[in-house]
């Protein structure tokens, strides 16, 4: 594939200006596809700052990225203006720790976390392993917004391991970090039936807050509200209190220190629940979601109606 000369000298004129550049799908708050959310996973876990190109926006650098580099899938990892390569190796390598050696990172910590399998969860689990083979082991993957994935795999002798209640569980570098303290139960109750994960690094769940619960603590200073809605909603019926919005984008809030208390505002419920979420995934632990939104404040305030 012929590479545009234009093209060529913006990718060179990237490369030159970031150390690190990761070429993916979307951007890493919102990878939109698998294979870009892990190499994100696998990079944030270092810790290294990296610039990121969205090839989805850039039709010219995406099929340009591929020539140039002779590598013909997203993402792509440049360290130094080089091609390291794509998701698979860039997995191994923060696997190996060679991430970090060729970031310029000291050697990662590869101490295996200390996990607890209940009897009950052990008894299923080795079931399970014991009907794959005996090649075969716990697979615990936990990715950056802490969501954990349990399969069998085959035994990887340069995974990092840890043993409780006799299961052999292997783990990635990114999720062995993450994994420090949680805990495997099995579940046949009110929860439902099946493994239940508890895992202490994880960010704290939304809360739900009630309309009144919500007005208290912004008057009494506890509390931030963000009223997610747009200006022509907000019109319609705004909250009676101080609040905040994202008019222009949600970075100062992002900017805030992650222990400060945050409520989102919406019409009912939905976009305030899904901004929260995003919140929590970048690490705010004290979130709440006012239920029932602004409709349901208006059941509060005689000044304030139902859209």
């Amino acid at each position: 594939m012929s590479l545009d000369p234009a093209v060529r000298t913006r990718i060179e004129t990237l490369l030159a200006a970031n150390p690190v550049v990761l070429f993916m799908k979307g951007n890493p708050r919102a990878p939109q596809c698998g294979f870009s959310s892990k190499a994100v996973g696998a990079l944030d876990a270092t810790g290294a700052a990296y610039a990121h190109v969205d090839v989805l926006a850039d039709p010219e650098i995406r099929e340009g990225i591929k020539a140039y580099g002779e590598w013909p899938t997203i993402p792509q990892l440049y360290i130094g203006g080089e091609l390291v390569g794509g998701s698979d190796i860039i997995l191994q390598m923060a696997g190996s720790g060679e991430l970090h050696a060729a970031l310029g990172l000291p050697a990662p910590d590869r101490t295996p976390p200390q996990i607890t399998i209940t009897p009950a969860a052990a008894a299923m689990l080795k079931q399970a392993i014991a009907d794959a083979g005996d090649d075969f082991a716990l697979q615990i993957e936990i990715d950056n917004a802490f969501n954990a994935r349990l399969q069998l795999a085959q035994r990887d002798e340069s995974a990092i391991t840890s043993e409780s209640a006799g299961i052999r569980a292997q783990f990635d570098l990114a999720s062995a970090q993450r994994a420090r303290g949680m805990s495997i139960d099995w579940a046949d109750d009110a929860r439902g039936k099946g493994l239940v994960i508890d895992n202490p690094n994880a960010p704290a769940k939304v809360r739900a807050l009630t309309p009144a619960q919500a007005r208290d603590r912004v008057r009494d200073g506890s509390l931030v509200l963000v009223d997610v809605r747009p200006l022509d909603e907000r019109l319609l019926a705004e909250a009676p209190v101080a609040y905040r919005h994202v008019d222009h984008g949600v970075a100062e809030l992002e900017a805030l220190p992650k222990d400060t208390a945050l409520a989102f505002l919406c019409r009912s419920g939905a976009r305030s629940a899904e901004a929260a979420e995003h919140f929590r995934r970048l690490g705010f632990r004290e979130l709440y979601n006012v239920e029932g939104g602004i409709n349901a404040w208006a059941l509060l305030d005689p000044n304030l109606r139902a859209y």
